[in-house]
This record gives structure tokens, sequence and C-alpha cells, in this order.
């Protein structure tokens, strides 16, 4: 795996910089994030979406969460189990939501779903290019789920989080769009890609 030392080495300067991020600026352009997200067709769409719950310097997600949900969306989250993750239906993000695998907040319990049954997929990262590759935070859990399905997957990302270029392995998924604070990236499957302010 010749791009594992590259992605290290994108992982660590994309998150650096992203915790250096001022709260005040994290919440602002994660509500420009959450706008453009939203907005999507995909998104308005879709019934049954499977979340993340940000933790630490990610997209804060846990309002869109509460959104959704208060929208009458079919809200999903994943919890580690093992080396892969469980996906469990919540109802209520403050009442079903406790801290999981490493601090990060994951379902206390609930229905667990198949990811046959799951419109849409929104996918966290460290870093991501153009032609949606993404770098994870190192564990793969995205990659396994991910594998072999072609469920639509959007991405949600600071700007800072775009790269020039992901090393991509064989194993590696990548996402269909990313949303950011400033566009929408649409990925092709050619490894193109089109950017829509």
């Amino acid at each position: 795996m010749i791009s594992a030392p590259v992605k290290h080495t994108i992982r660590k300067q994309i998150l650096d910089a992203r915790h250096h991020l001022p709260p005040e600026q994290r919440r602002s352009k994660s509500a420009e994030i959450e706008a453009r997200l939203f907005g999507l067709t995909e998104f308005r769409e879709a019934k049954v979406l499977l979340f993340f719950a940000s933790f630490q310097s990610e997209v804060e997600t846990h309002h869109m969460i509460r959104r959704a949900l208060a929208e009458g969306k079919r809200v999903v989250l994943p919890k580690v189990k093992g080396r892969e993750l469980d996906l469990f239906e919540i109802a209520n993000f403050d009442r079903d939501v406790i801290p999981g695998a490493w601090g990060i907040p994951e379902p206390a319990g609930g229905r667990l779903v198949a990811l046959a049954d799951i419109d849409l997929i929104i996918v966290p990262g460290a870093a991501f290019d153009q032609q949606g590759n993404r770098v994870g935070y190192g564990a793969g859990f995205y990659d396994k789920l991910l594998q072999g399905h072609a469920k639509p997957t959007v991405a949600i990302a600071f700007d800072l989080q775009i790269v020039h270029q992901v090393p991509a392995d064989r194993h590696d998924v990548p996402v269909k769009k990313i949303v950011t604070e400033s566009r929408t990236i649409t990925a092709s499957s050619k490894h193109q890609a089109s950017s829509i302010k």
C-alpha cells in the first residue's frame, strides 16, 4: 500500500489546519454547509439518511441531525463494532446518542438498519480531492461499509479539507459529491470532477 505514508501526511496536515479553525468560524461554516446539504435534490428526496455525529473539529452535524428528524426524515447513525460499523436508527438525538468509541457520539441502541434501506449516506473524512477520493481517519470503517454498494454518498467538509490529489488504493471508495461552505463538488466516475459554486 504505497499510498499509506502519503495519506498519513495529508491527514496530519489537514487535521492540524482543521483543529486550528476558530470555533465561531467552524459554526458559521457548518451552517453554510448545512444550507447547501439540505438544498441538494438527493437530500430532499431521501427518506432515510445515514448521518455521522460530529466530534471535535469536524463539520458540526448535531443541529443537522435534529433538523432532519424535525423535518420527518429517518436518521441512522453508525456505531463501532469491532472493525466494522453497525447502523442504528435514532428518534431523538439528545436522548438516543451517547459517547462511544474514542468518545465519538454513537447511538445507545435502537433498531438495527441495513445499508440497503438507506437512501443517502453522509460521509465524514479528513481530506478529499475533487475526484471524490478521501482520506479517512485511518480505520477504514467507511471503505468497508461502502465496498460493493452503489448508494448515493455526500461528504461534508470545510474548504480547507479539499486537496489537489488523494492517492487512491484499490479498496478505497470515492464519494459522489462533496459539500463545503462555498461549493458543491460533483465527482465523476472517470475521476474527473466539476465544481458548482
